[in-house]
Formats: C-alpha cells, sequence, structure tokens
C-alpha cells in the first residue's frame, strides 16, 4: 500500500486566479495509519464573500490575524515532500495551489496529483452520486461536519484507502501511473519555484 497525503482546501470562491485559499488541511498515511495533521488557517487578503462562507463557515474576523498563503507553503512543501497529493475533486484544489506557488514565487510539494472522485467512480461504480459527503456515508465513516478542511482531507484519505484496498482485493495494481491511467489523468504535479536570495531574507 502507497503512502500518501491527503489535502483540501476551502477557498473565498472557485476562480484560482482572482479567489484565494483561506484554509489548507493535510493529513499523511504511513502504512494506511493517518499521521499527525497539517492544519493552517489562511489570511486570503481579501473579504470572504458571504456565500463562501456559507459554504465553510470561515469568517474575516478568523483570519485577520492568520499568516498569508506565502508562509505556509514551504511548512505545507516540508509536510507532504514528494509522497502523491490526493484530493477529492483534486484538479480544483491543485490549480489554486498552483496559483499561489506561481503568484507568491514558494515552495511546493513535489508529489503527484491523484483523484478519490474520478477514482470511486471506477472502483465504486453505481452510487448515486460521488459527493465526498456521499462517499463517507456509503463507508460508515465516522463524521462531524463538511468543508473545513482538514476534515475533509481526513475523509478523503480514507476513501482513498477503501480504494486501494478494493484494488488490491480484486488483483489490480496501486501503483501511480496504474492509478493515473485508471482515473484517466494525466500526471500534474505544482511548479518547483527556487526560492531567491532576497525570499530567504538574506538581502
Amino acid at each position: 500500500m502507497i503512502n500518501f497525503v491527503a489535502f483540501d482546501l476551502e477557498t473565498t470562491g472557485i476562480q484560482p486566479d482572482t479567489d484565494a485559499i483561506v484554509e489548507i488541511g493535510a493529513v499523511k498515511f504511513i502504512d494506511g495509519l493517518p499521521q499527525p495533521p497539517f492544519s493552517a488557517l489562511v489570511n486570503p487578503q481579501r473579504k470572504i464573500p458571504p456565500d463562501a462562507i456559507a459554504v465553510h463557515g470561515i469568517t474575516d474576523a478568523e483570519v485577520a490575524d492568520k499568516p498569508p498563503v506565502r508562509d505556509h507553503m514551504g511548512p505545507l512543501a516540508e509536510y507532504c515532500g514528494d509522497l502523491p497529493m490526493v484530493a477529492h475533486n483534486a484538479r480544483f484544489d491543485f490549480k489554486f495551489l498552483e496559483a499561489a506557488v506561481k503568484r507568491e514565487k514558494t515552495k511546493a510539494p513535489t508529489g503527484v496529483l491523484l483523484d478519490t472522485h474520478s477514482l470511486s467512480k471506477k472502483v465504486f461504480p453505481g452510487l448515486l452520486n460521488y459527493r465526498l459527503e456521499t462517499l463517507t456515508k456509503h463507508f460508515e465513516f465516522p463524521n462531524t461536519v463538511f468543508h473545513r478542511a482538514y476534515e475533509d482531507a481526513e475523509y478523503c484519505g480514507r476513501i482513498f484507502l477503501r480504494i486501494l484496498e478494493t484494488l488490491e482485493r480484486n488483483h489490480h495494481s496501486t501503483s501511480v501511473a496504474s492509478l493515473l491511467a485508471l482515473s484517466e489523468m494525466r500526471e500534474m504535479r505544482l511548479p518547483q519555484i527556487a526560492v531567491q536570495a532576497e525570499q530567504l531574507g538574506l538581502f
């Protein structure tokens, strides 16, 4: 069974180029077991629209004294390393991290992106839908809240474990290449940008 990092973001909206991240959650799974998480509220440096607050419940007051995304990307990169990055509807979260890395010229995780949404459709056919909430209830995972980054990341990781277990039980490969082929995704990784000396505070 492969080791991986499940992650999720909460944002001010749905456009990576104009909206911003307000929360990052990531849970590393080693030998099938969740490790201490990475969880951070992020100051988006703009107002959070009411329709976004209605989804995740994060208010301007909660993030007012939090660091901006550029201060979180280095620690996130260190936490994730080169492990596969797993998310539900992964392209959405990937695009926000990609936009942040390019805009802020920060470090980034180096692992390949995998998507539990597209994989679940192939591995568990016939469900009513493949929303995170639906899959969590289908597998009868204990759940508290949805649309908060850390909780959703852990749900995603547990769903990915079920995907791996099901594939292995049916004698299918669970290599990264096989998972990408099954999900019909091209290989996607975050850009790696060399950190300049002035960004390290040397000048």
